[in-house]
């Protein structure tokens, strides 16, 4: 009897003080719990709940930047996942904020455009796409850390774009990743006389999608991304964490018998290796490697033959400014509401270090060989589990981590599963953005309009950007000038000037762009 009571005196004592020593060493690495309304426990779960949230970015970004069927998807995985994790752990450990990073929908789609050929850009290598990301992350960073009255220079620009065009951005950017996740899927095809179609589930055979892919069973891949996006949707109205990844492997197992999921994969043949040595050894200096490759720069140029310095100038402006506002937009969404999180005026704590920490890690995604690393949405769902520390972000990345040593479980997820995600964060992006847009004046929903058919007609994010800006400027300018002239004739009140000095200088950097021959740079 005395016997047990020591025996559970001890236990007690030694799990008070195994307590009291892990919660000494967060408060060292600066994450405490307790002052932060959360435990340990929460904590982690918030992790992984964030973990499953994004986890889909792993094989959808390989495919958007260089195609499922690329001999760069297993070193692209491979960078992807780095990415996440060195971002993340920046979030951790510099932002001390329950936020996660990885590489940035809509921004992945604009590289794969650069390096793939389409969209105007005319044919990037890996190498000098990768230098293009590079030196935006260095002007962000320089953007992060300048100030001018207090404010840095990010906050300066997103305060000077019009706010219907910052809205109609990521709106546009939606519709866009949702547009490309039919395509992957075969939901839209080629259409000899409006262009594009609806899939014809008539025929189970091949057909058309695209004139740059060959022709496959548009029908069953698009049965498989149909059956994803429904049970991704099912998932959320019944909050299922991690919906979106369970949405993902429920349209992976439908594949099975439609010969649409390749499970031959799983045995770890080829490029798509269980033996995570030699994954790595490939990453770090094999033939297809993406790892450093924006070095190549070096030897063969930053600019492509039949490629003017302008458009290089407009791609690496489009890439700050789409980084820019989604990041700004996620950690208002993520924190904004949240007292322990953000300040009364709704302004996220350590904002700078956030900014300063995304800016980080964009320049180290470009290095790794991956699109521009962002602070991702899907970090509200682990905010929403509970998640308030670094410690969240820190569980987060360790996840991601892990996830390099089983590339090949990744791999047999077919491009059609995949693109079930990538049409519901098209639906989740119009959902959070599209309330925010004035359609109540004229000239703000004629702008905003052409922003987002624009983005995705076009098949091009800047070209959007740059129509949307250009017309909300040109049309303001020609307002004020008419309302003005009438304000002097009728002596009254003279009207106010609504456009900032940032939109009419990249109104004109757009205006140079859309109508000065390239052959002139």
């Amino acid at each position: 009897m005395g016997k047990s009571i020591i025996q559970n005196l001890v236990s007690s004592i030694t799990l008070r003080l195994g307590g009291l020593l892990v919660k000494k060493f967060f408060d060292l690495l600066g994450f405490d719990p307790v002052k932060k309304k959360t435990t340990v426990r929460t904590e982690l779960m918030a992790g992984l709940v964030t973990f499953l949230s994004m986890a889909y970015i792993l094989t959808v970004n390989p495919n958007q930047v260089f195609g499922s069927d690329s001999p760069y998807w297993a070193s692209a995985f491979i960078a992807t996942a780095l990415g996440a994790v060195i971002g993340t752990l920046l979030m951790a450990f510099v932002a001390k904020m329950p936020l996660a990073q990885a590489s940035g929908m809509g921004l992945n789609s604009m590289l794969g455009g650069i390096i793939g050929g389409w969209g105007g850009y005319g044919k990037f290598s890996p190498g000098q796409a990768f230098m293009l990301v590079l030196i935006s992350g260095l002007l962000f960073l320089l953007l992060s850390v300048i100030k001018i009255n207090g404010k840095n220079f990010r906050e300066l620009a997103f305060d000077g774009m019009p706010e219907s065009i910052r809205s109609a951005i990521s709106v546009g950017i939606g519709l866009f990743i949702a547009y490309i996740g039919c395509q992957n899927a075969g939901i839209i095809v080629f259409n000899g006389y409006t262009q594009v179609g609806f899939v014809d589930f008539t025929n189970w055979g091949d057909q058309i999608v695209n004139s740059f892919t060959e022709p496959f069973a548009a029908a069953k891949t698009a049965t498989v991304a149909i059956v994803g996006l429904f049970l991704i949707t099912i998932l959320e109205k019944m909050q299922v964490k991690g919906a979106i990844i369970v949405g993902i492997l429920g349209a992976t197992a439908v594949g099975i018998p439609l010969g649409v999921t390749d499970l031959t994969v799983l045995a770890g043949n080829g490029a798509v290796s269980w033996k995570f040595w030699e994954n790595f050894a490939n990453f770090f200096g094999g033939e297809y490697s993406v790892f450093g490759s924006f070095t190549d720069v070096f030897t063969e140029g930053l600019v492509p033959e039949g490629v003017s310095i302008f458009t290089i100038i407009m791609i690496l402006i489009t890439l700050c400014m789409i980084d820019m506002f989604d990041t700004m937009g996620t950690i208002v969404g993520c924190c904004c509401g949240n007292e322990v999180l953000s300040d009364k005026n709704g302004k996220p704590h350590n904002y700078s270090k956030i900014m300063l920490s995304d800016a980080i890690a964009t320049c180290t995604g470009a290095m790794l060989g991956t699109s521009t690393v962002t602070t991702f949405v899907e970090a509200g769902a682990g905010v929403s589990a509970g998640g308030r520390t670094g410690l969240t972000a820190l569980s987060t990345a360790s996840l991601f981590f892990a996830s390099m040593f089983a590339l090949p479980l990744f791999a047999a997820i077919p491009s059609a599963a995949a693109a079930s995600a990538l049409i519901y964060v098209g639906v989740l992006m119009m959902k959070h953005n599209v309330k925010s847009i004035d359609f109540t004046t004229h000239i703000n929903a004629t702008s905003a309009f052409l922003t987002i058919a624009i983005m995705v007609l076009s098949y091009s994010i800047t070209k959007g950007i740059g129509v949307g800006l250009l017309s909300y400027t040109i049309m303001s300018v020609l307002s004020y000038l008419v309302e003005l002239v009438i304000a002097l004739i009728k002596k009254t009140e003279k009207p106010q000037w609504n456009v900032s000095g940032v939109a009419i200088i990249v109104s004109l950097l757009f205006a140079v762009y859309f109508f000065v021959p390239a052959s002139l740079f």
